[in-house]
């Protein structure tokens, strides 16, 4: 895995805004050259996740749900990743129901890991079962290169926030026992966040606050509320509530026309983009698809795309050749 010093990650907030990559289009024109933004590296991935989430400065996580989308939120700019439980579903071809297994998601964890060097907040979902499964996979996922484990507080099988009305949530004292067996188990090697959906289940300010309570009590970290409101309000009086009693990650896929500054003034920790890069993908693809498809021809699309220069730098291959030219026998 690639490694640096953590406080080169903080840098991200100036590397995200200025991270431009432009592609020409039209008969004959050329692809702008993509200009990667360097974080630094990364010299232990848990130790710069704690940094990330515990800043006094906003911090944002990238969701990622493969090897490329994690080397491009690397490029982009990005200091960490979010290991989405959807996106990863989806790249599978499975729904977000616990479809994919606890053993599919550490084994992409992994790749993510290997492909960037950054440190990754895993959405573990509700953990895959009771303590002893949560324990199981946090163990597993520290061991294959993830810096933090994310787990909310639902029963298994779970079912993505925004599918439905139906997310009972755990008993509150069985959920505790997940988080402190996570925490028995990883100690201070993982970073332990709290996600409650109390929120998401209908129940109003003061169940997920009695939630957190809890949670914090267990050993987490940090507290991410969920909503799925299209406006920020009830994250927003959550946050006044707490006053920072651990720091608060939020995931805005439905409330995004929100300013970022509300966050900063809220005191918000860290904002998750969770599934974004999987979305563009399914957009992008189904356009080309479509395009070759009905064109018959792949002329149109070509000045569009990536170029395979693009994706041999992105992936290193450059680091191969040198290699190649260091260890294999020269002939003739």
């Amino acid at each position: 895995m690639l490694k640096s010093s953590t406080s080169e990650v903080m840098s991200q907030g100036v590397a995200i805004e200025d991270a431009v990559g432009e592609c020409g289009s039209g008969e004959g024109s050329k692809a702008t050259p993509y200009v990667p933004k360097s974080i630094g590296t990364v010299e232990d991935p848990t130790a710069a996740l704690r940094t990330l989430i515990q800043s006094n400065e906003l911090a944002f996580l990238m969701g990622a749900h493969d090897g490329l989308s994690a080397a491009i939120a690397r490029q982009a700019g990005f200091a960490g990743l979010w290991a989405s439980g959807l996106s990863i579903s989806a790249s599978l071809g499975y729904r977000d129901a616990n479809e994919a297994s606890w053993t599919d998601v550490v084994e992409v964890v992994s790749r993510m890991a290997h492909a960037s060097g950054l440190p990754i907040l895993v959405d573990g979902d509700s953990g895959f079962g009771n303590f002893n499964n949560a324990r199981l996979l946090a163990t597993k996922l520290l061991q294959r290169g993830a810096a933090g484990v994310c787990l909310e507080d639902k029963g298994f099988p779970k079912m993505n926030s925004f599918v439905g009305d139906r997310h009972p949530l755990a008993e509150i004292g069985e959920f505790s026992g997940r988080l402190r067996a996570v925490k028995d188990t990883t100690g201070g090697d993982l970073v332990l966040v709290a996600r409650t959906e109390a929120l998401i289940a209908g129940h109003g300010l003061d169940e997920a606050l009695a939630r957190a309570e809890a949670y914090a009590a267990a050993g987490a970290d940090a507290i991410l509320i969920h909503s799925g409101k299209s406006e920020p309000a009830e994250i927003l009086a959550f946050a006044v509530q707490w006053q920072n009693k651990l720091p608060v990650v939020i995931v805005p896929t439905k409330y995004y026309r929100t300013p970022i500054s509300v966050y900063r003034d809220a005191g918000i920790s860290t904002v998750i983009w969770a599934n974004h890069a999987m979305r563009a993908a399914v957009a992008g693809m189904r356009e080309v698809c479509s395009r070759i498809i009905a064109e018959e021809s792949i002329a149109g699309i070509e000045p569009e795309v990536a170029t395979l220069d693009e994706v041999f730098g992105l992936l290193r291959y450059d680091e191969l050749a040198a290699a190649e030219e260091r260890y294999l026998p020269k002939h003739g």
